[in-house]
């Protein structure tokens, strides 16, 4: 048995060494000492002694003479290193560069600080913030009706337009010097969530002024005279504001887009100024059909050289008033039947003052840093909070509706094939809730996290689709029958946008989070890139051999504890927290850890080739993305102060995302490059197997019931969308149902008891009469049954339309001119005939 000990002693020494990232002279001294002690102890014969020596001894000096490393190592990798990852473009660099990292890094890196998580302060809103999301937030809500927002006016109507100008909705992240409301991020994150409870429509017109667009370019690079114009009349919606960067060759490839602008000397206010000549086609532009002010993304050029030596200047972003001669602006797309504002704009030759350009003449050119820049924070804001409404409100409403709606004589939540959605709508509500505070707290404490922005963004309206894709499979007929009683089809016909702006899905998940999170969360790739490609090559191979001694040993501590906590199930890793969830800490250090490693393998061997591997990328991806989610569920539960009765949702979050990493994972190993190399990792990293288990049914079970019955935990699971018990309201009466249905159950429970079964056929109850006569129950119990039925029946009903309103829903709805604009008197559907009440009755010729 001594040798048991002595390599366990062994193998605690290098675990420690890997825990600590220890350098590597330090290896090289506990590796010598290793082969010391094995061989005075008599367990390394003289030969496996002999060979073991040469090898360590060849090693070590190569390693730690710099002159014979730099030779015969760093140089021949520096060589490789150039061929394999080529110099960055300007763009790539700045799309690279922009935003910051944050903890989606520590997880990168395999070994997550939890303290740095744990110990960041829970978030909050001010007085003011919470003030306003139950005042003016509760009263927009209970003013919007979705389906005259999108069947009947296609736009919000006027009296909506009018409240969220008053009351500065537009100007949520300006700052009250400029007349704005100055919230925080999460208290612009909650307002979107709320609003979109109610209707999607208004949450993405209230969203994005606040999002990506003139307000958020202006704080940040804005001249003062430009901020001081503009932001006051953006805060009082005095300007509706747009922003143009899609064109129609030209998507996810914005960098290409083809619109462009020409510095010219040009007449502005009567006198010659200069400016650029633009010419712009765009569209899918949300807002852009009501806008009073454009703001355009193109690419400036200076033949005449006006400005300078350079002649290519580069993406720049301008601020376009839409009543400027030559601006193409007012045609509608109609994006998913959503009703919101989104539609193409165009011009040629339109003349720019200098002025215009975001940021004055100083700014011309660096349009694309500017956009990289807010996009890494406001893409983590707005589209996650959307999508996390949408969840909450189809969580709980359809666990409503699944009490209420019975077959079988049963509520049909209580079948294990409905169970199984209503646990996955709950699990998935609780982890995008627990990624929306996250992020918005992180961004408020100063960071712009671009690639955790990037995953928030994917997985929340990704998980967004499963839920209400579950919700609409629970309701069955009841969810897909349009009209004023459903309160499914806005967030159902929604999803599609939500999935497609803002970087689509499929681009954001196989190119932008692992493309994007190598480059800026790998602690020494850059510096290994920039070293190989200095012009100066003495001075590139000192700077690449000092980051690849690092790189070195930062991969064999990965490497070394991928296995150590692989071979004892991550039962050698220390949980930052005691109790239920620890272990769930445990196992996401060690799957962090494998990361690490596969991923440096990855980009040693595939370098550039990368890029076009997307299905690869997609993967890793996919399980950097599972460990943040995870490790934002995590958090929650510790900011909440760990409710028990919280525990079945953080518990399915854990697993869920536990084991789609592991899965994904399994997937990149499967796929490698070299089957050789793939196998060899999968011994490294998965020694036992893959162990992690999706949720089990008894979990599901738990989580499901949740959303059966009121609750405390349903509560605080759908907290701060708009809450309605109103038998009037589309949702409301579902959820009044529901509560009818409890207070009912006592005069259930009696009828059961005396082996009474309501009818099976017909709507007559006469028969509660015979059995209030018989003294079973009383007349007010009959009556609360009655009531509970009723509501029941409200609560499931469906829509149905006259033959001839029916037909006219298969015809083209009319185009609308927006109220937006009716204070600022522009016209905004040019060359088409509209009636007394604002209807398109004849449109403009294509």
């Amino acid at each position: 048995m001594g040798w048991v000990i002595w390599i366990g002693l062994i193998v605690a020494a290098l675990f420690a060494l890997a825990r600590t990232r220890a350098s590597l002279r330090v290896w090289t001294a506990a590796v010598a000492v290793a082969l010391v002690v094995l061989g005075l102890s008599g367990y390394l014969a003289f030969i496996p002694g002999l060979v073991s020596w040469a090898l360590f001894l060849a090693l070590a000096v190569a390693l730690n003479s710099r002159s014979l490393r730099r030779k015969y190592l760093s140089a021949p990798l520096r060589d490789y290193v150039r061929r394999v990852l080529p110099p960055l473009s300007q763009t790539e660099k700045t799309a690279i560069e922009a935003g910051g990292v944050w903890w989606e890094a520590e997880l990168f890196r395999g070994d997550p600080q939890w303290s740095k998580l744990l110990s960041a302060p829970a978030p909050s809103l001010t007085t003011e913030e919470q003030a306003f999301l139950d005042g003016p937030v509760e009263a927009l809500c209970r003013m919007l009706d979705e389906w005259q927002i999108t069947q009947v006016l296609n736009d919000l109507p006027p009296e909506v337009w009018a409240f969220l100008k008053v009351h500065r909705f537009f100007g949520m992240i300006i700052p009250k010097l400029y007349g704005g409301l100055g919230f925080s991020a999460l208290a612009h994150s909650t307002v979107v969530m709320k609003v979109t409870s109610r209707s999607c429509a208004a949450a993405v017109t209230v969203m994005v002024p606040n999002s990506l667009g003139p307000a958020e370019l202006l704080l940040h690079y804005g001249t003062e005279t430009q901020k001081d114009y503009y932001l006051p009349r953006l805060a009082r919606g005095e300007e509706i504001p747009c922003f143009a960067l899609t064109a129609p060759t030209a998507g996810s490839d914005a960098g290409a887009i083809p619109d462009f602008g020409i510095v010219c000397q040009g007449e502005h206010e009567g006198r010659q100024v200069l400016g650029l000549r633009v010419t712009w086609d765009k569209r899918y532009i949300t807002l852009a059909p009501v806008a009073t002010v454009l703001g355009l993304a193109f690419k400036a050029f200076d033949p005449d050289h006006l400005l300078g030596d350079e002649q290519e200047l580069g993406i720049t972003c301008a601020l376009i008033p839409t009543d400027t001669p030559g601006v193409n602006i007012g045609r509608r797309h109609n994006p998913m039947d959503a009703g919101f504002q989104n539609g193409p704009t165009s011009g040629k030759d339109v003349f720019v003052p200098i002025d215009w350009i975001i940021g004055g003449e100083a700014q011309l050119g660096r349009g694309w840093a500017m956009l990289m820049e807010c996009l890494s924070v406001g893409r983590g804001i707005s589209l996650p909070a959307l999508g996390t409404g949408v969840g909450k409100h189809a969580s709980r409403y359809t666990g409503a509706y699944a009490r209420v709606r019975r077959q079988f004589g049963l509520p049909i939540g209580r079948f294990e094939g409905v169970e199984e959605p209503l646990a996955r709508m709950a699990g998935l509500t609780y982890m995008m809730d627990a990624a929306r505070l996250l992020t918005a707290a992180a961004i408020d404490a100063g960071e712009r996290p671009s690639v955790v922005s990037a995953i928030v963004k994917y997985h929340n309206t990704e998980a967004m689709r499963q839920v209400i894709n579950d919700a609409m499979d629970v309701h069955g007929g009841r969810a897909i029958c349009m009209g004023p009683r459903n309160y499914l089809v806005s967030g159902y016909k929604s999803t599609p946008v939500a999935i497609t702006v803002e970087g689509a899905n499929i681009l954001t998940r196989s190119m932008i989070v692992f493309g994007q999170g190598a480059m800026r969360c790998h602690p020494y790739l850059v510096r290994e890139i920039d070293a190989a490609c200095n012009p100066n090559v003495a001075v590139g191979l000192d700077d690449f051999d000092r980051a690849l001694l690092a790189h070195l040993g930062y991969s064999a501590s990965n490497a070394a504890r991928a296995l150590l906590y692989g071979l004892t199930h991550a039962y050698l890793v220390r949980a930052p927290v005691d109790g239920p969830t620890g272990h769930y800490y445990r196992h996401l250090t060690r799957l962090s850890a494998a990361f690490a490693f596969v991923a440096d393998v990855t980009l040693l061997l595939m370098g550039g080739g990368l890029k076009r591997m997307e299905k690869l990328s997609g993967r890793f991806a996919d399980m950097l993305g599972n460990m943040f989610m995870c490790s934002a569920a995590l958090k929650r539960f510790e900011d909440t102060s760990r409710p028990a009765g919280d525990l079945p949702l953080v518990e399915w979050v854990a697993q869920y995302c536990l084991f789609n990493s592991q899965q994904a994972l399994d997937g990149i190993l499967r796929n490698f490059p070299s089957r050789i190399l793939g196998a060899s990792l999968r011994v490294l990293v998965f020694p036992l197997g893959r162990r992690l288990r999706y949720p089990s049914d008894a979990l599901g079970h738990e989580v499901a019931t949740l959303l059966l019955a009121p609750s405390e935990t349903r509560d605080r699971l759908t907290a701060g969308i708009h809450l309605t018990a109103d038998p009037a309201d589309r949702a409301g009466r579902v959820e009044h149902a529901m509560q009818q249905a409890f207070a009912a159950e006592p005069v259930e429970n009696k009828l059961r008891a005396a082996g009474i079964k309501p009818p099976h056929y017909g709507y007559d109850d006469a028969w509660l009469d015979a059995v209030i006569a018989r003294g079973i129950i009383t007349g007010e119990d009959a009556a609360l049954y009655r009531r509970a039925q009723e509501a029941m029946l409200q609560a499931i009903r469906v829509d149905d339309f006259a033959a001839i309103d029916a037909e006219s829903q298969s015809t083209r709805k009319p185009q609308r001119t927006s109220s937006a604009q009716e204070d600022v008197g522009l016209v905004r559907i040019k060359n088409g005939t509209t009636n007394d009440v604002g209807y398109v009755t004849k449109l403009p010729d294509p």
